[in-house]
């Protein structure tokens, strides 16, 4: 009896420690298959494992380019997205749900389809949550917009600058983009300055824009109506298909790619420039015309990649249209970037050589002179002398040849402005609040 009690215990034993076996093994293995498939995603590693926190840079870009891209032979290369995000994983995550319209971190709609739904009934049920959109309703409100632009442009402006803000809230609209604002008029203190949002367009938003009202800057948000903006374009057959449900919204919220296609329609029917919220204006404006940014090139000057986050053109321009007319005829809810960047490069690239459309590629240094991939170290102080020269270096050749900085907001909202870093001695330059 003692031997055989002896030898259960012991296969008891012998089964539990093979049982942990496996659940280390099987943890490490998805602990592995998480970390590969972020790699994999992100194409890069963690910067803990990869680099150093600060990497230094050791050379300076050449501040000695031309002024305009000479580009005889147009080349898009299809790299990754400018605005990458984690939030990739969320949408694989929200893929296998039940629900197929849920919200993203901003509290817009997103259409998601579930494994046991139908396109056509995922459709149905967007269409039956349209009403929460509110940027796609006639309201009173809306419909007062065309008079209130007449009237907020009447006495003249030096540049008519507009933005977009299509959040589900005013509340999001915080120290980042108010800071784009005061750049904005430091160097523009006489123009115009529009934005495009229902939520901004309350109370609330004038609260926030009174300390620059309050110093006689002439900004202002309005409750934009698409019926007029988009009448007689080819922007008004793609909102008529949204709202009949001909044609799908897509995973990518809804509201951006609105305001991908906001901002054509407004500089098509007014003329101006539009800048995203998280753009630092460094120079005044007022000498650029009809002109799009590159965000990467060859050394050769030929542009390898463009941008819609800075747009500058007359009204009524014709590469504007073109640009309506592909959204309208090649939208794709489902790809970051394919109605934005991806879309201006395409048209620009297939059209731009048509002379009657007058334009102009600008170099990344104009807009775009640090990529998404490298925007956190303009938020970081010098750690060295050798850093610290750097340091200068770039600050020299952004006052000498940058119009202004893209932050790439979906990579550095989340950085402090540090001491001595590029960013804070870039706004203090730039700034008539300056709330830093």
């Amino acid at each position: 009896m003692i031997k055989t009690s002896s030898l259960k215990r012991a296969e008891q034993r012998r089964l539990s420690l093979s049982r942990r076996a496996r659940y280390y093994v099987l943890s490490a293995a998805s602990i592995a298959a998480v970390f590969f498939t972020y790699v994999s995603t992100t194409h890069n590693l963690p910067s803990s494992i990869y680099s150093p926190i600060h990497t230094l840079p050791i050379t300076i870009s050449p501040i000695d380019q031309p002024p305009v891209l000479s580009n005889p032979i147009f080349i898009v290369q299809h790299v990754k997205s400018t605005s990458y995000s984690i939030n990739t994983s969320t949408h694989i995550l929200k893929e296998v749900t039940e629900e197929s319209v849920s919200k993203d971190d901003h509290g817009e709609l997103v259409l998601v389809q579930s494994i046991n739904q139908t396109r056509n009934e995922t459709i149905q049920e967007f269409k039956e949550n349209l009403p929460e959109l509110d940027i796609l309703k006639s309201t009173p409100l809306t419909r007062r917009f065309k008079k209130h632009a007449q009237k907020f442009f009447k006495d003249g402006c030096k540049v008519r600058f507009f933005m977009t803000w299509i959040s589900s809230s005013s509340r999001y609209f915080g120290g980042r983009e108010a800071l784009a604002i005061d750049a904005l008029f430091k160097s523009n203190p006489t123009s115009c300055l529009m934005i495009l949002s229902n939520t901004m367009d309350s109370v609330h938003g004038i609260e926030i824009l009174k300390p620059f009202t309050d110093r006689g800057f002439r900004v202002r948000a309005m409750a934009p109506d698409l019926e007029f903006l988009f009448n007689n374009t080819p922007a008004q057959s793609w909102l008529d298909h949204i709202k009949n449900g001909e044609k799908e919204p897509g995973k990518i919220p809804l509201p951006q790619n609105l305001s991908n296609l906001i901002r054509l329609a407004i500089l098509y029917k007014y003329g101006g420039v539009y800048v995203d919220t998280d753009f630092i204006i460094l120079k005044d404006f007022n000498s650029i015309r009809n002109s799009i940014g590159a965000q990467s090139a060859t050394k050769s000057g030929n542009w390898t990649r463009l941008n819609n986050a800075v747009l500058i053109f007359d009204k009524n321009h014709p590469l504007l249209y073109k640009f309506m007319e592909e959204f309208a005829s090649t939208f794709d809810g489902n790809k970051w970037g394919y109605n934005g960047p991806y879309l201006v490069s395409r048209v620009v690239q297939r059209e731009g050589e048509m002379v009657e459309l007058n334009f102009t590629v600008l170099p990344p240094k104009a807009f775009y002179p640090v990529d998404w991939t490298r925007v956190g170290g303009y938020f970081r102080p010098p750690v060295n002398k050798i850093h610290g020269k750097w340091i200068e270096a770039k600050l020299v050749q952004l006052r000498g040849s940058a119009y202004g900085v893209h932050l790439w907001n979906k990579q550095s909202r989340g950085l402090r402005i540090e001491e001595g870093s590029i960013m804070l001695r870039l706004i203090s330059e730039h700034c008539v609040i300056c709330n830093l």
